[in-house]
């Protein structure tokens, strides 16, 4: 099936095919649409509508490299999924303690959403969140701030609207992929993770280790998003 799935696409829809499947490795998720905050529209993601149109072949294709497909149609997202540790990255203590905040942000904002899925906040908002939490004790350093910021970018968790990643004034968007981005397990290690915070936000470590995404090249992960 997959031969024949595949010699069925025409040469622009296997470009097509290569290029989708590349976005979902490098990033995990992929969204059915954006919306656009200049125009007050959501703008349909025509990858997703092909990923969609072709979902078996993709399904079939992924799995003979251990990967694995979960398509909600609520929410408009397809996660990537892998078994295999070493196709997975593994974030730091900041950074996971980062996306529980952002998940804890997002199911409090999602009955209000109307026109998107996405939850729209300040980098400031974010940081005092944290705070409110117990899980730092004050701002982190702009460096840490940043890399975690642009790692949870790279992931599709967030997207920056607007200015520099560790500045407070800065408009960044929750995306619904924060819903299906770790599980119910993960979630409660996060939070015994804040539970056990330091009140220094230096003592958060790269080495440790609390949340996995399916990832093609751990190295890939850390690229920078200007």
């Amino acid at each position: 099936m997959l031969k024949d799935n595949y010699e069925k696409l025409s040469l622009a829809e296997r470009e097509t095919f290569a290029r989708v499947t590349n976005q979902l490795l490098a990033h995990s998720f992929l969204l059915s649409d954006e919306f656009d905050y200049k125009e007050g529209i959501s703008k349909v993601n025509r990858d997703y509508i092909f990923l969609e149109r072709n979902y078996e072949l993709f399904t079939e294709y992924l799995e003979l490299a251990g990967f694995g497909l979960v398509k909600d149609s609520g929410y408009g997202v397809v996660s990537l999924t892998s078994g295999y540790d070493g196709s997975r990255v593994h974030f730091d203590k900041l950074t996971t303690i980062m996306l529980y905040a952002l998940r804890l942000i997002y199911e409090e904002e999602r009955e209000k959403l109307t026109l998107s899925k996405e939850v729209a906040l300040t980098v400031g908002e974010l940081v005092h969140k944290l705070i409110n939490l117990g899980a730092i004790g004050k701002k982190p350093a702009n460096l840490a701030l940043g890399r975690s910021l642009r790692m949870l970018s790279q992931f599709r968790i967030l997207r920056k609207l607007e200015g520099a990643w560790d500045s407070a004034d800065t408009r960044i968007v929750i995306l619904p992929t924060v819903l299906f981005a770790v599980s119910g397990e993960q979630i409660a290690n996060m939070a015994r993770l804040v539970e056990e915070k330091d009140d220094d936000a230096a003592a958060f470590s790269e080495e440790d280790d609390a949340v996995d995404l399916a990832e093609e090249d751990d190295a890939a992960a850390f690229a920078e998003e200007e």
